[in-house]
């Protein structure tokens, strides 16, 4: 096996680990048990070390999410009811995960928030990230930048709750609940601007 299996294998293993328990709660040797990777090849690609680590992984599995929503909204021509399949594959897929794998960056964005300056910048640029592509999708059906960023901050912030509340419950209600109050706020949205716009 080559160095970028064994990168990839470190990378994979320390997005999971991250997301399920959070930055503090994952050591470095339990990375490399669960990446069937020597200890010291995690210095060897991240020579900071966990930190590094879980700023690489903050970067790119956030990343990786944003697109996979984008293709879930544009996977259904009419944006009101591809806003109920998002939520609700959504609900679907925490399910099937039993409710172990929400969002890639969510538990460990809560957790650096006050203790670790360089993380907190790192999730905060992500979700910054995934409102900016949100907002150009909703400018596509509604009139008004403003609008478009307002409803790209409730589809994130609906989102993260719901992820929350659903984990918490061991119910994917929350979730499928989310996605009928953004389908509904959308639909006021358009109905205040007119008819939908098309892309």
């Amino acid at each position: 096996m080559g160095q970028s299996d064994t990168r990839a294998r470190i990378q994979d293993a320390a997005t999971v680990l991250f997301r399920r328990h959070g930055y503090s709660a994952t050591g470095l040797k339990r990375i490399a048990a669960e990446a069937d990777a020597p200890f010291g090849s995690i210095y060897h690609f991240f020579p900071d070390g966990k930190q590094q680590l879980a700023e690489d992984m903050i970067r790119a599995s956030g990343t990786d999410y944003g697109r996979m929503v984008l293709a879930l909204l544009d996977s259904v021509p009419d944006p009101v009811e591809s806003l109920v399949h998002a939520f609700e594959r959504a609900a679907d897929d925490l399910a099937a995960a039993a409710y172990a794998d929400a969002c890639p960056i969510g538990t460990v964005a809560l957790e650096v928030a006050s203790s670790n300056e360089v993380l907190r910048v790192a999730t905060a640029e992500v979700f910054e990230e995934w409102v900016s592509t949100a907002t150009r999708w909703f400018g596509r059906w509604v009139a008004g930048p403003k609008t478009a960023q307002s409803l790209a901050y409730s589809m994130v912030m609906m989102l993260e709750g719901a992820f929350m509340l659903s984990r918490a419950a061991r119910d994917p209600e929350p979730l499928r609940v989310a996605g009928r109050s953004m389908a509904e706020l959308l639909r006021t949205a358009i109905t205040q601007t007119g008819e939908a716009r098309h892309p």
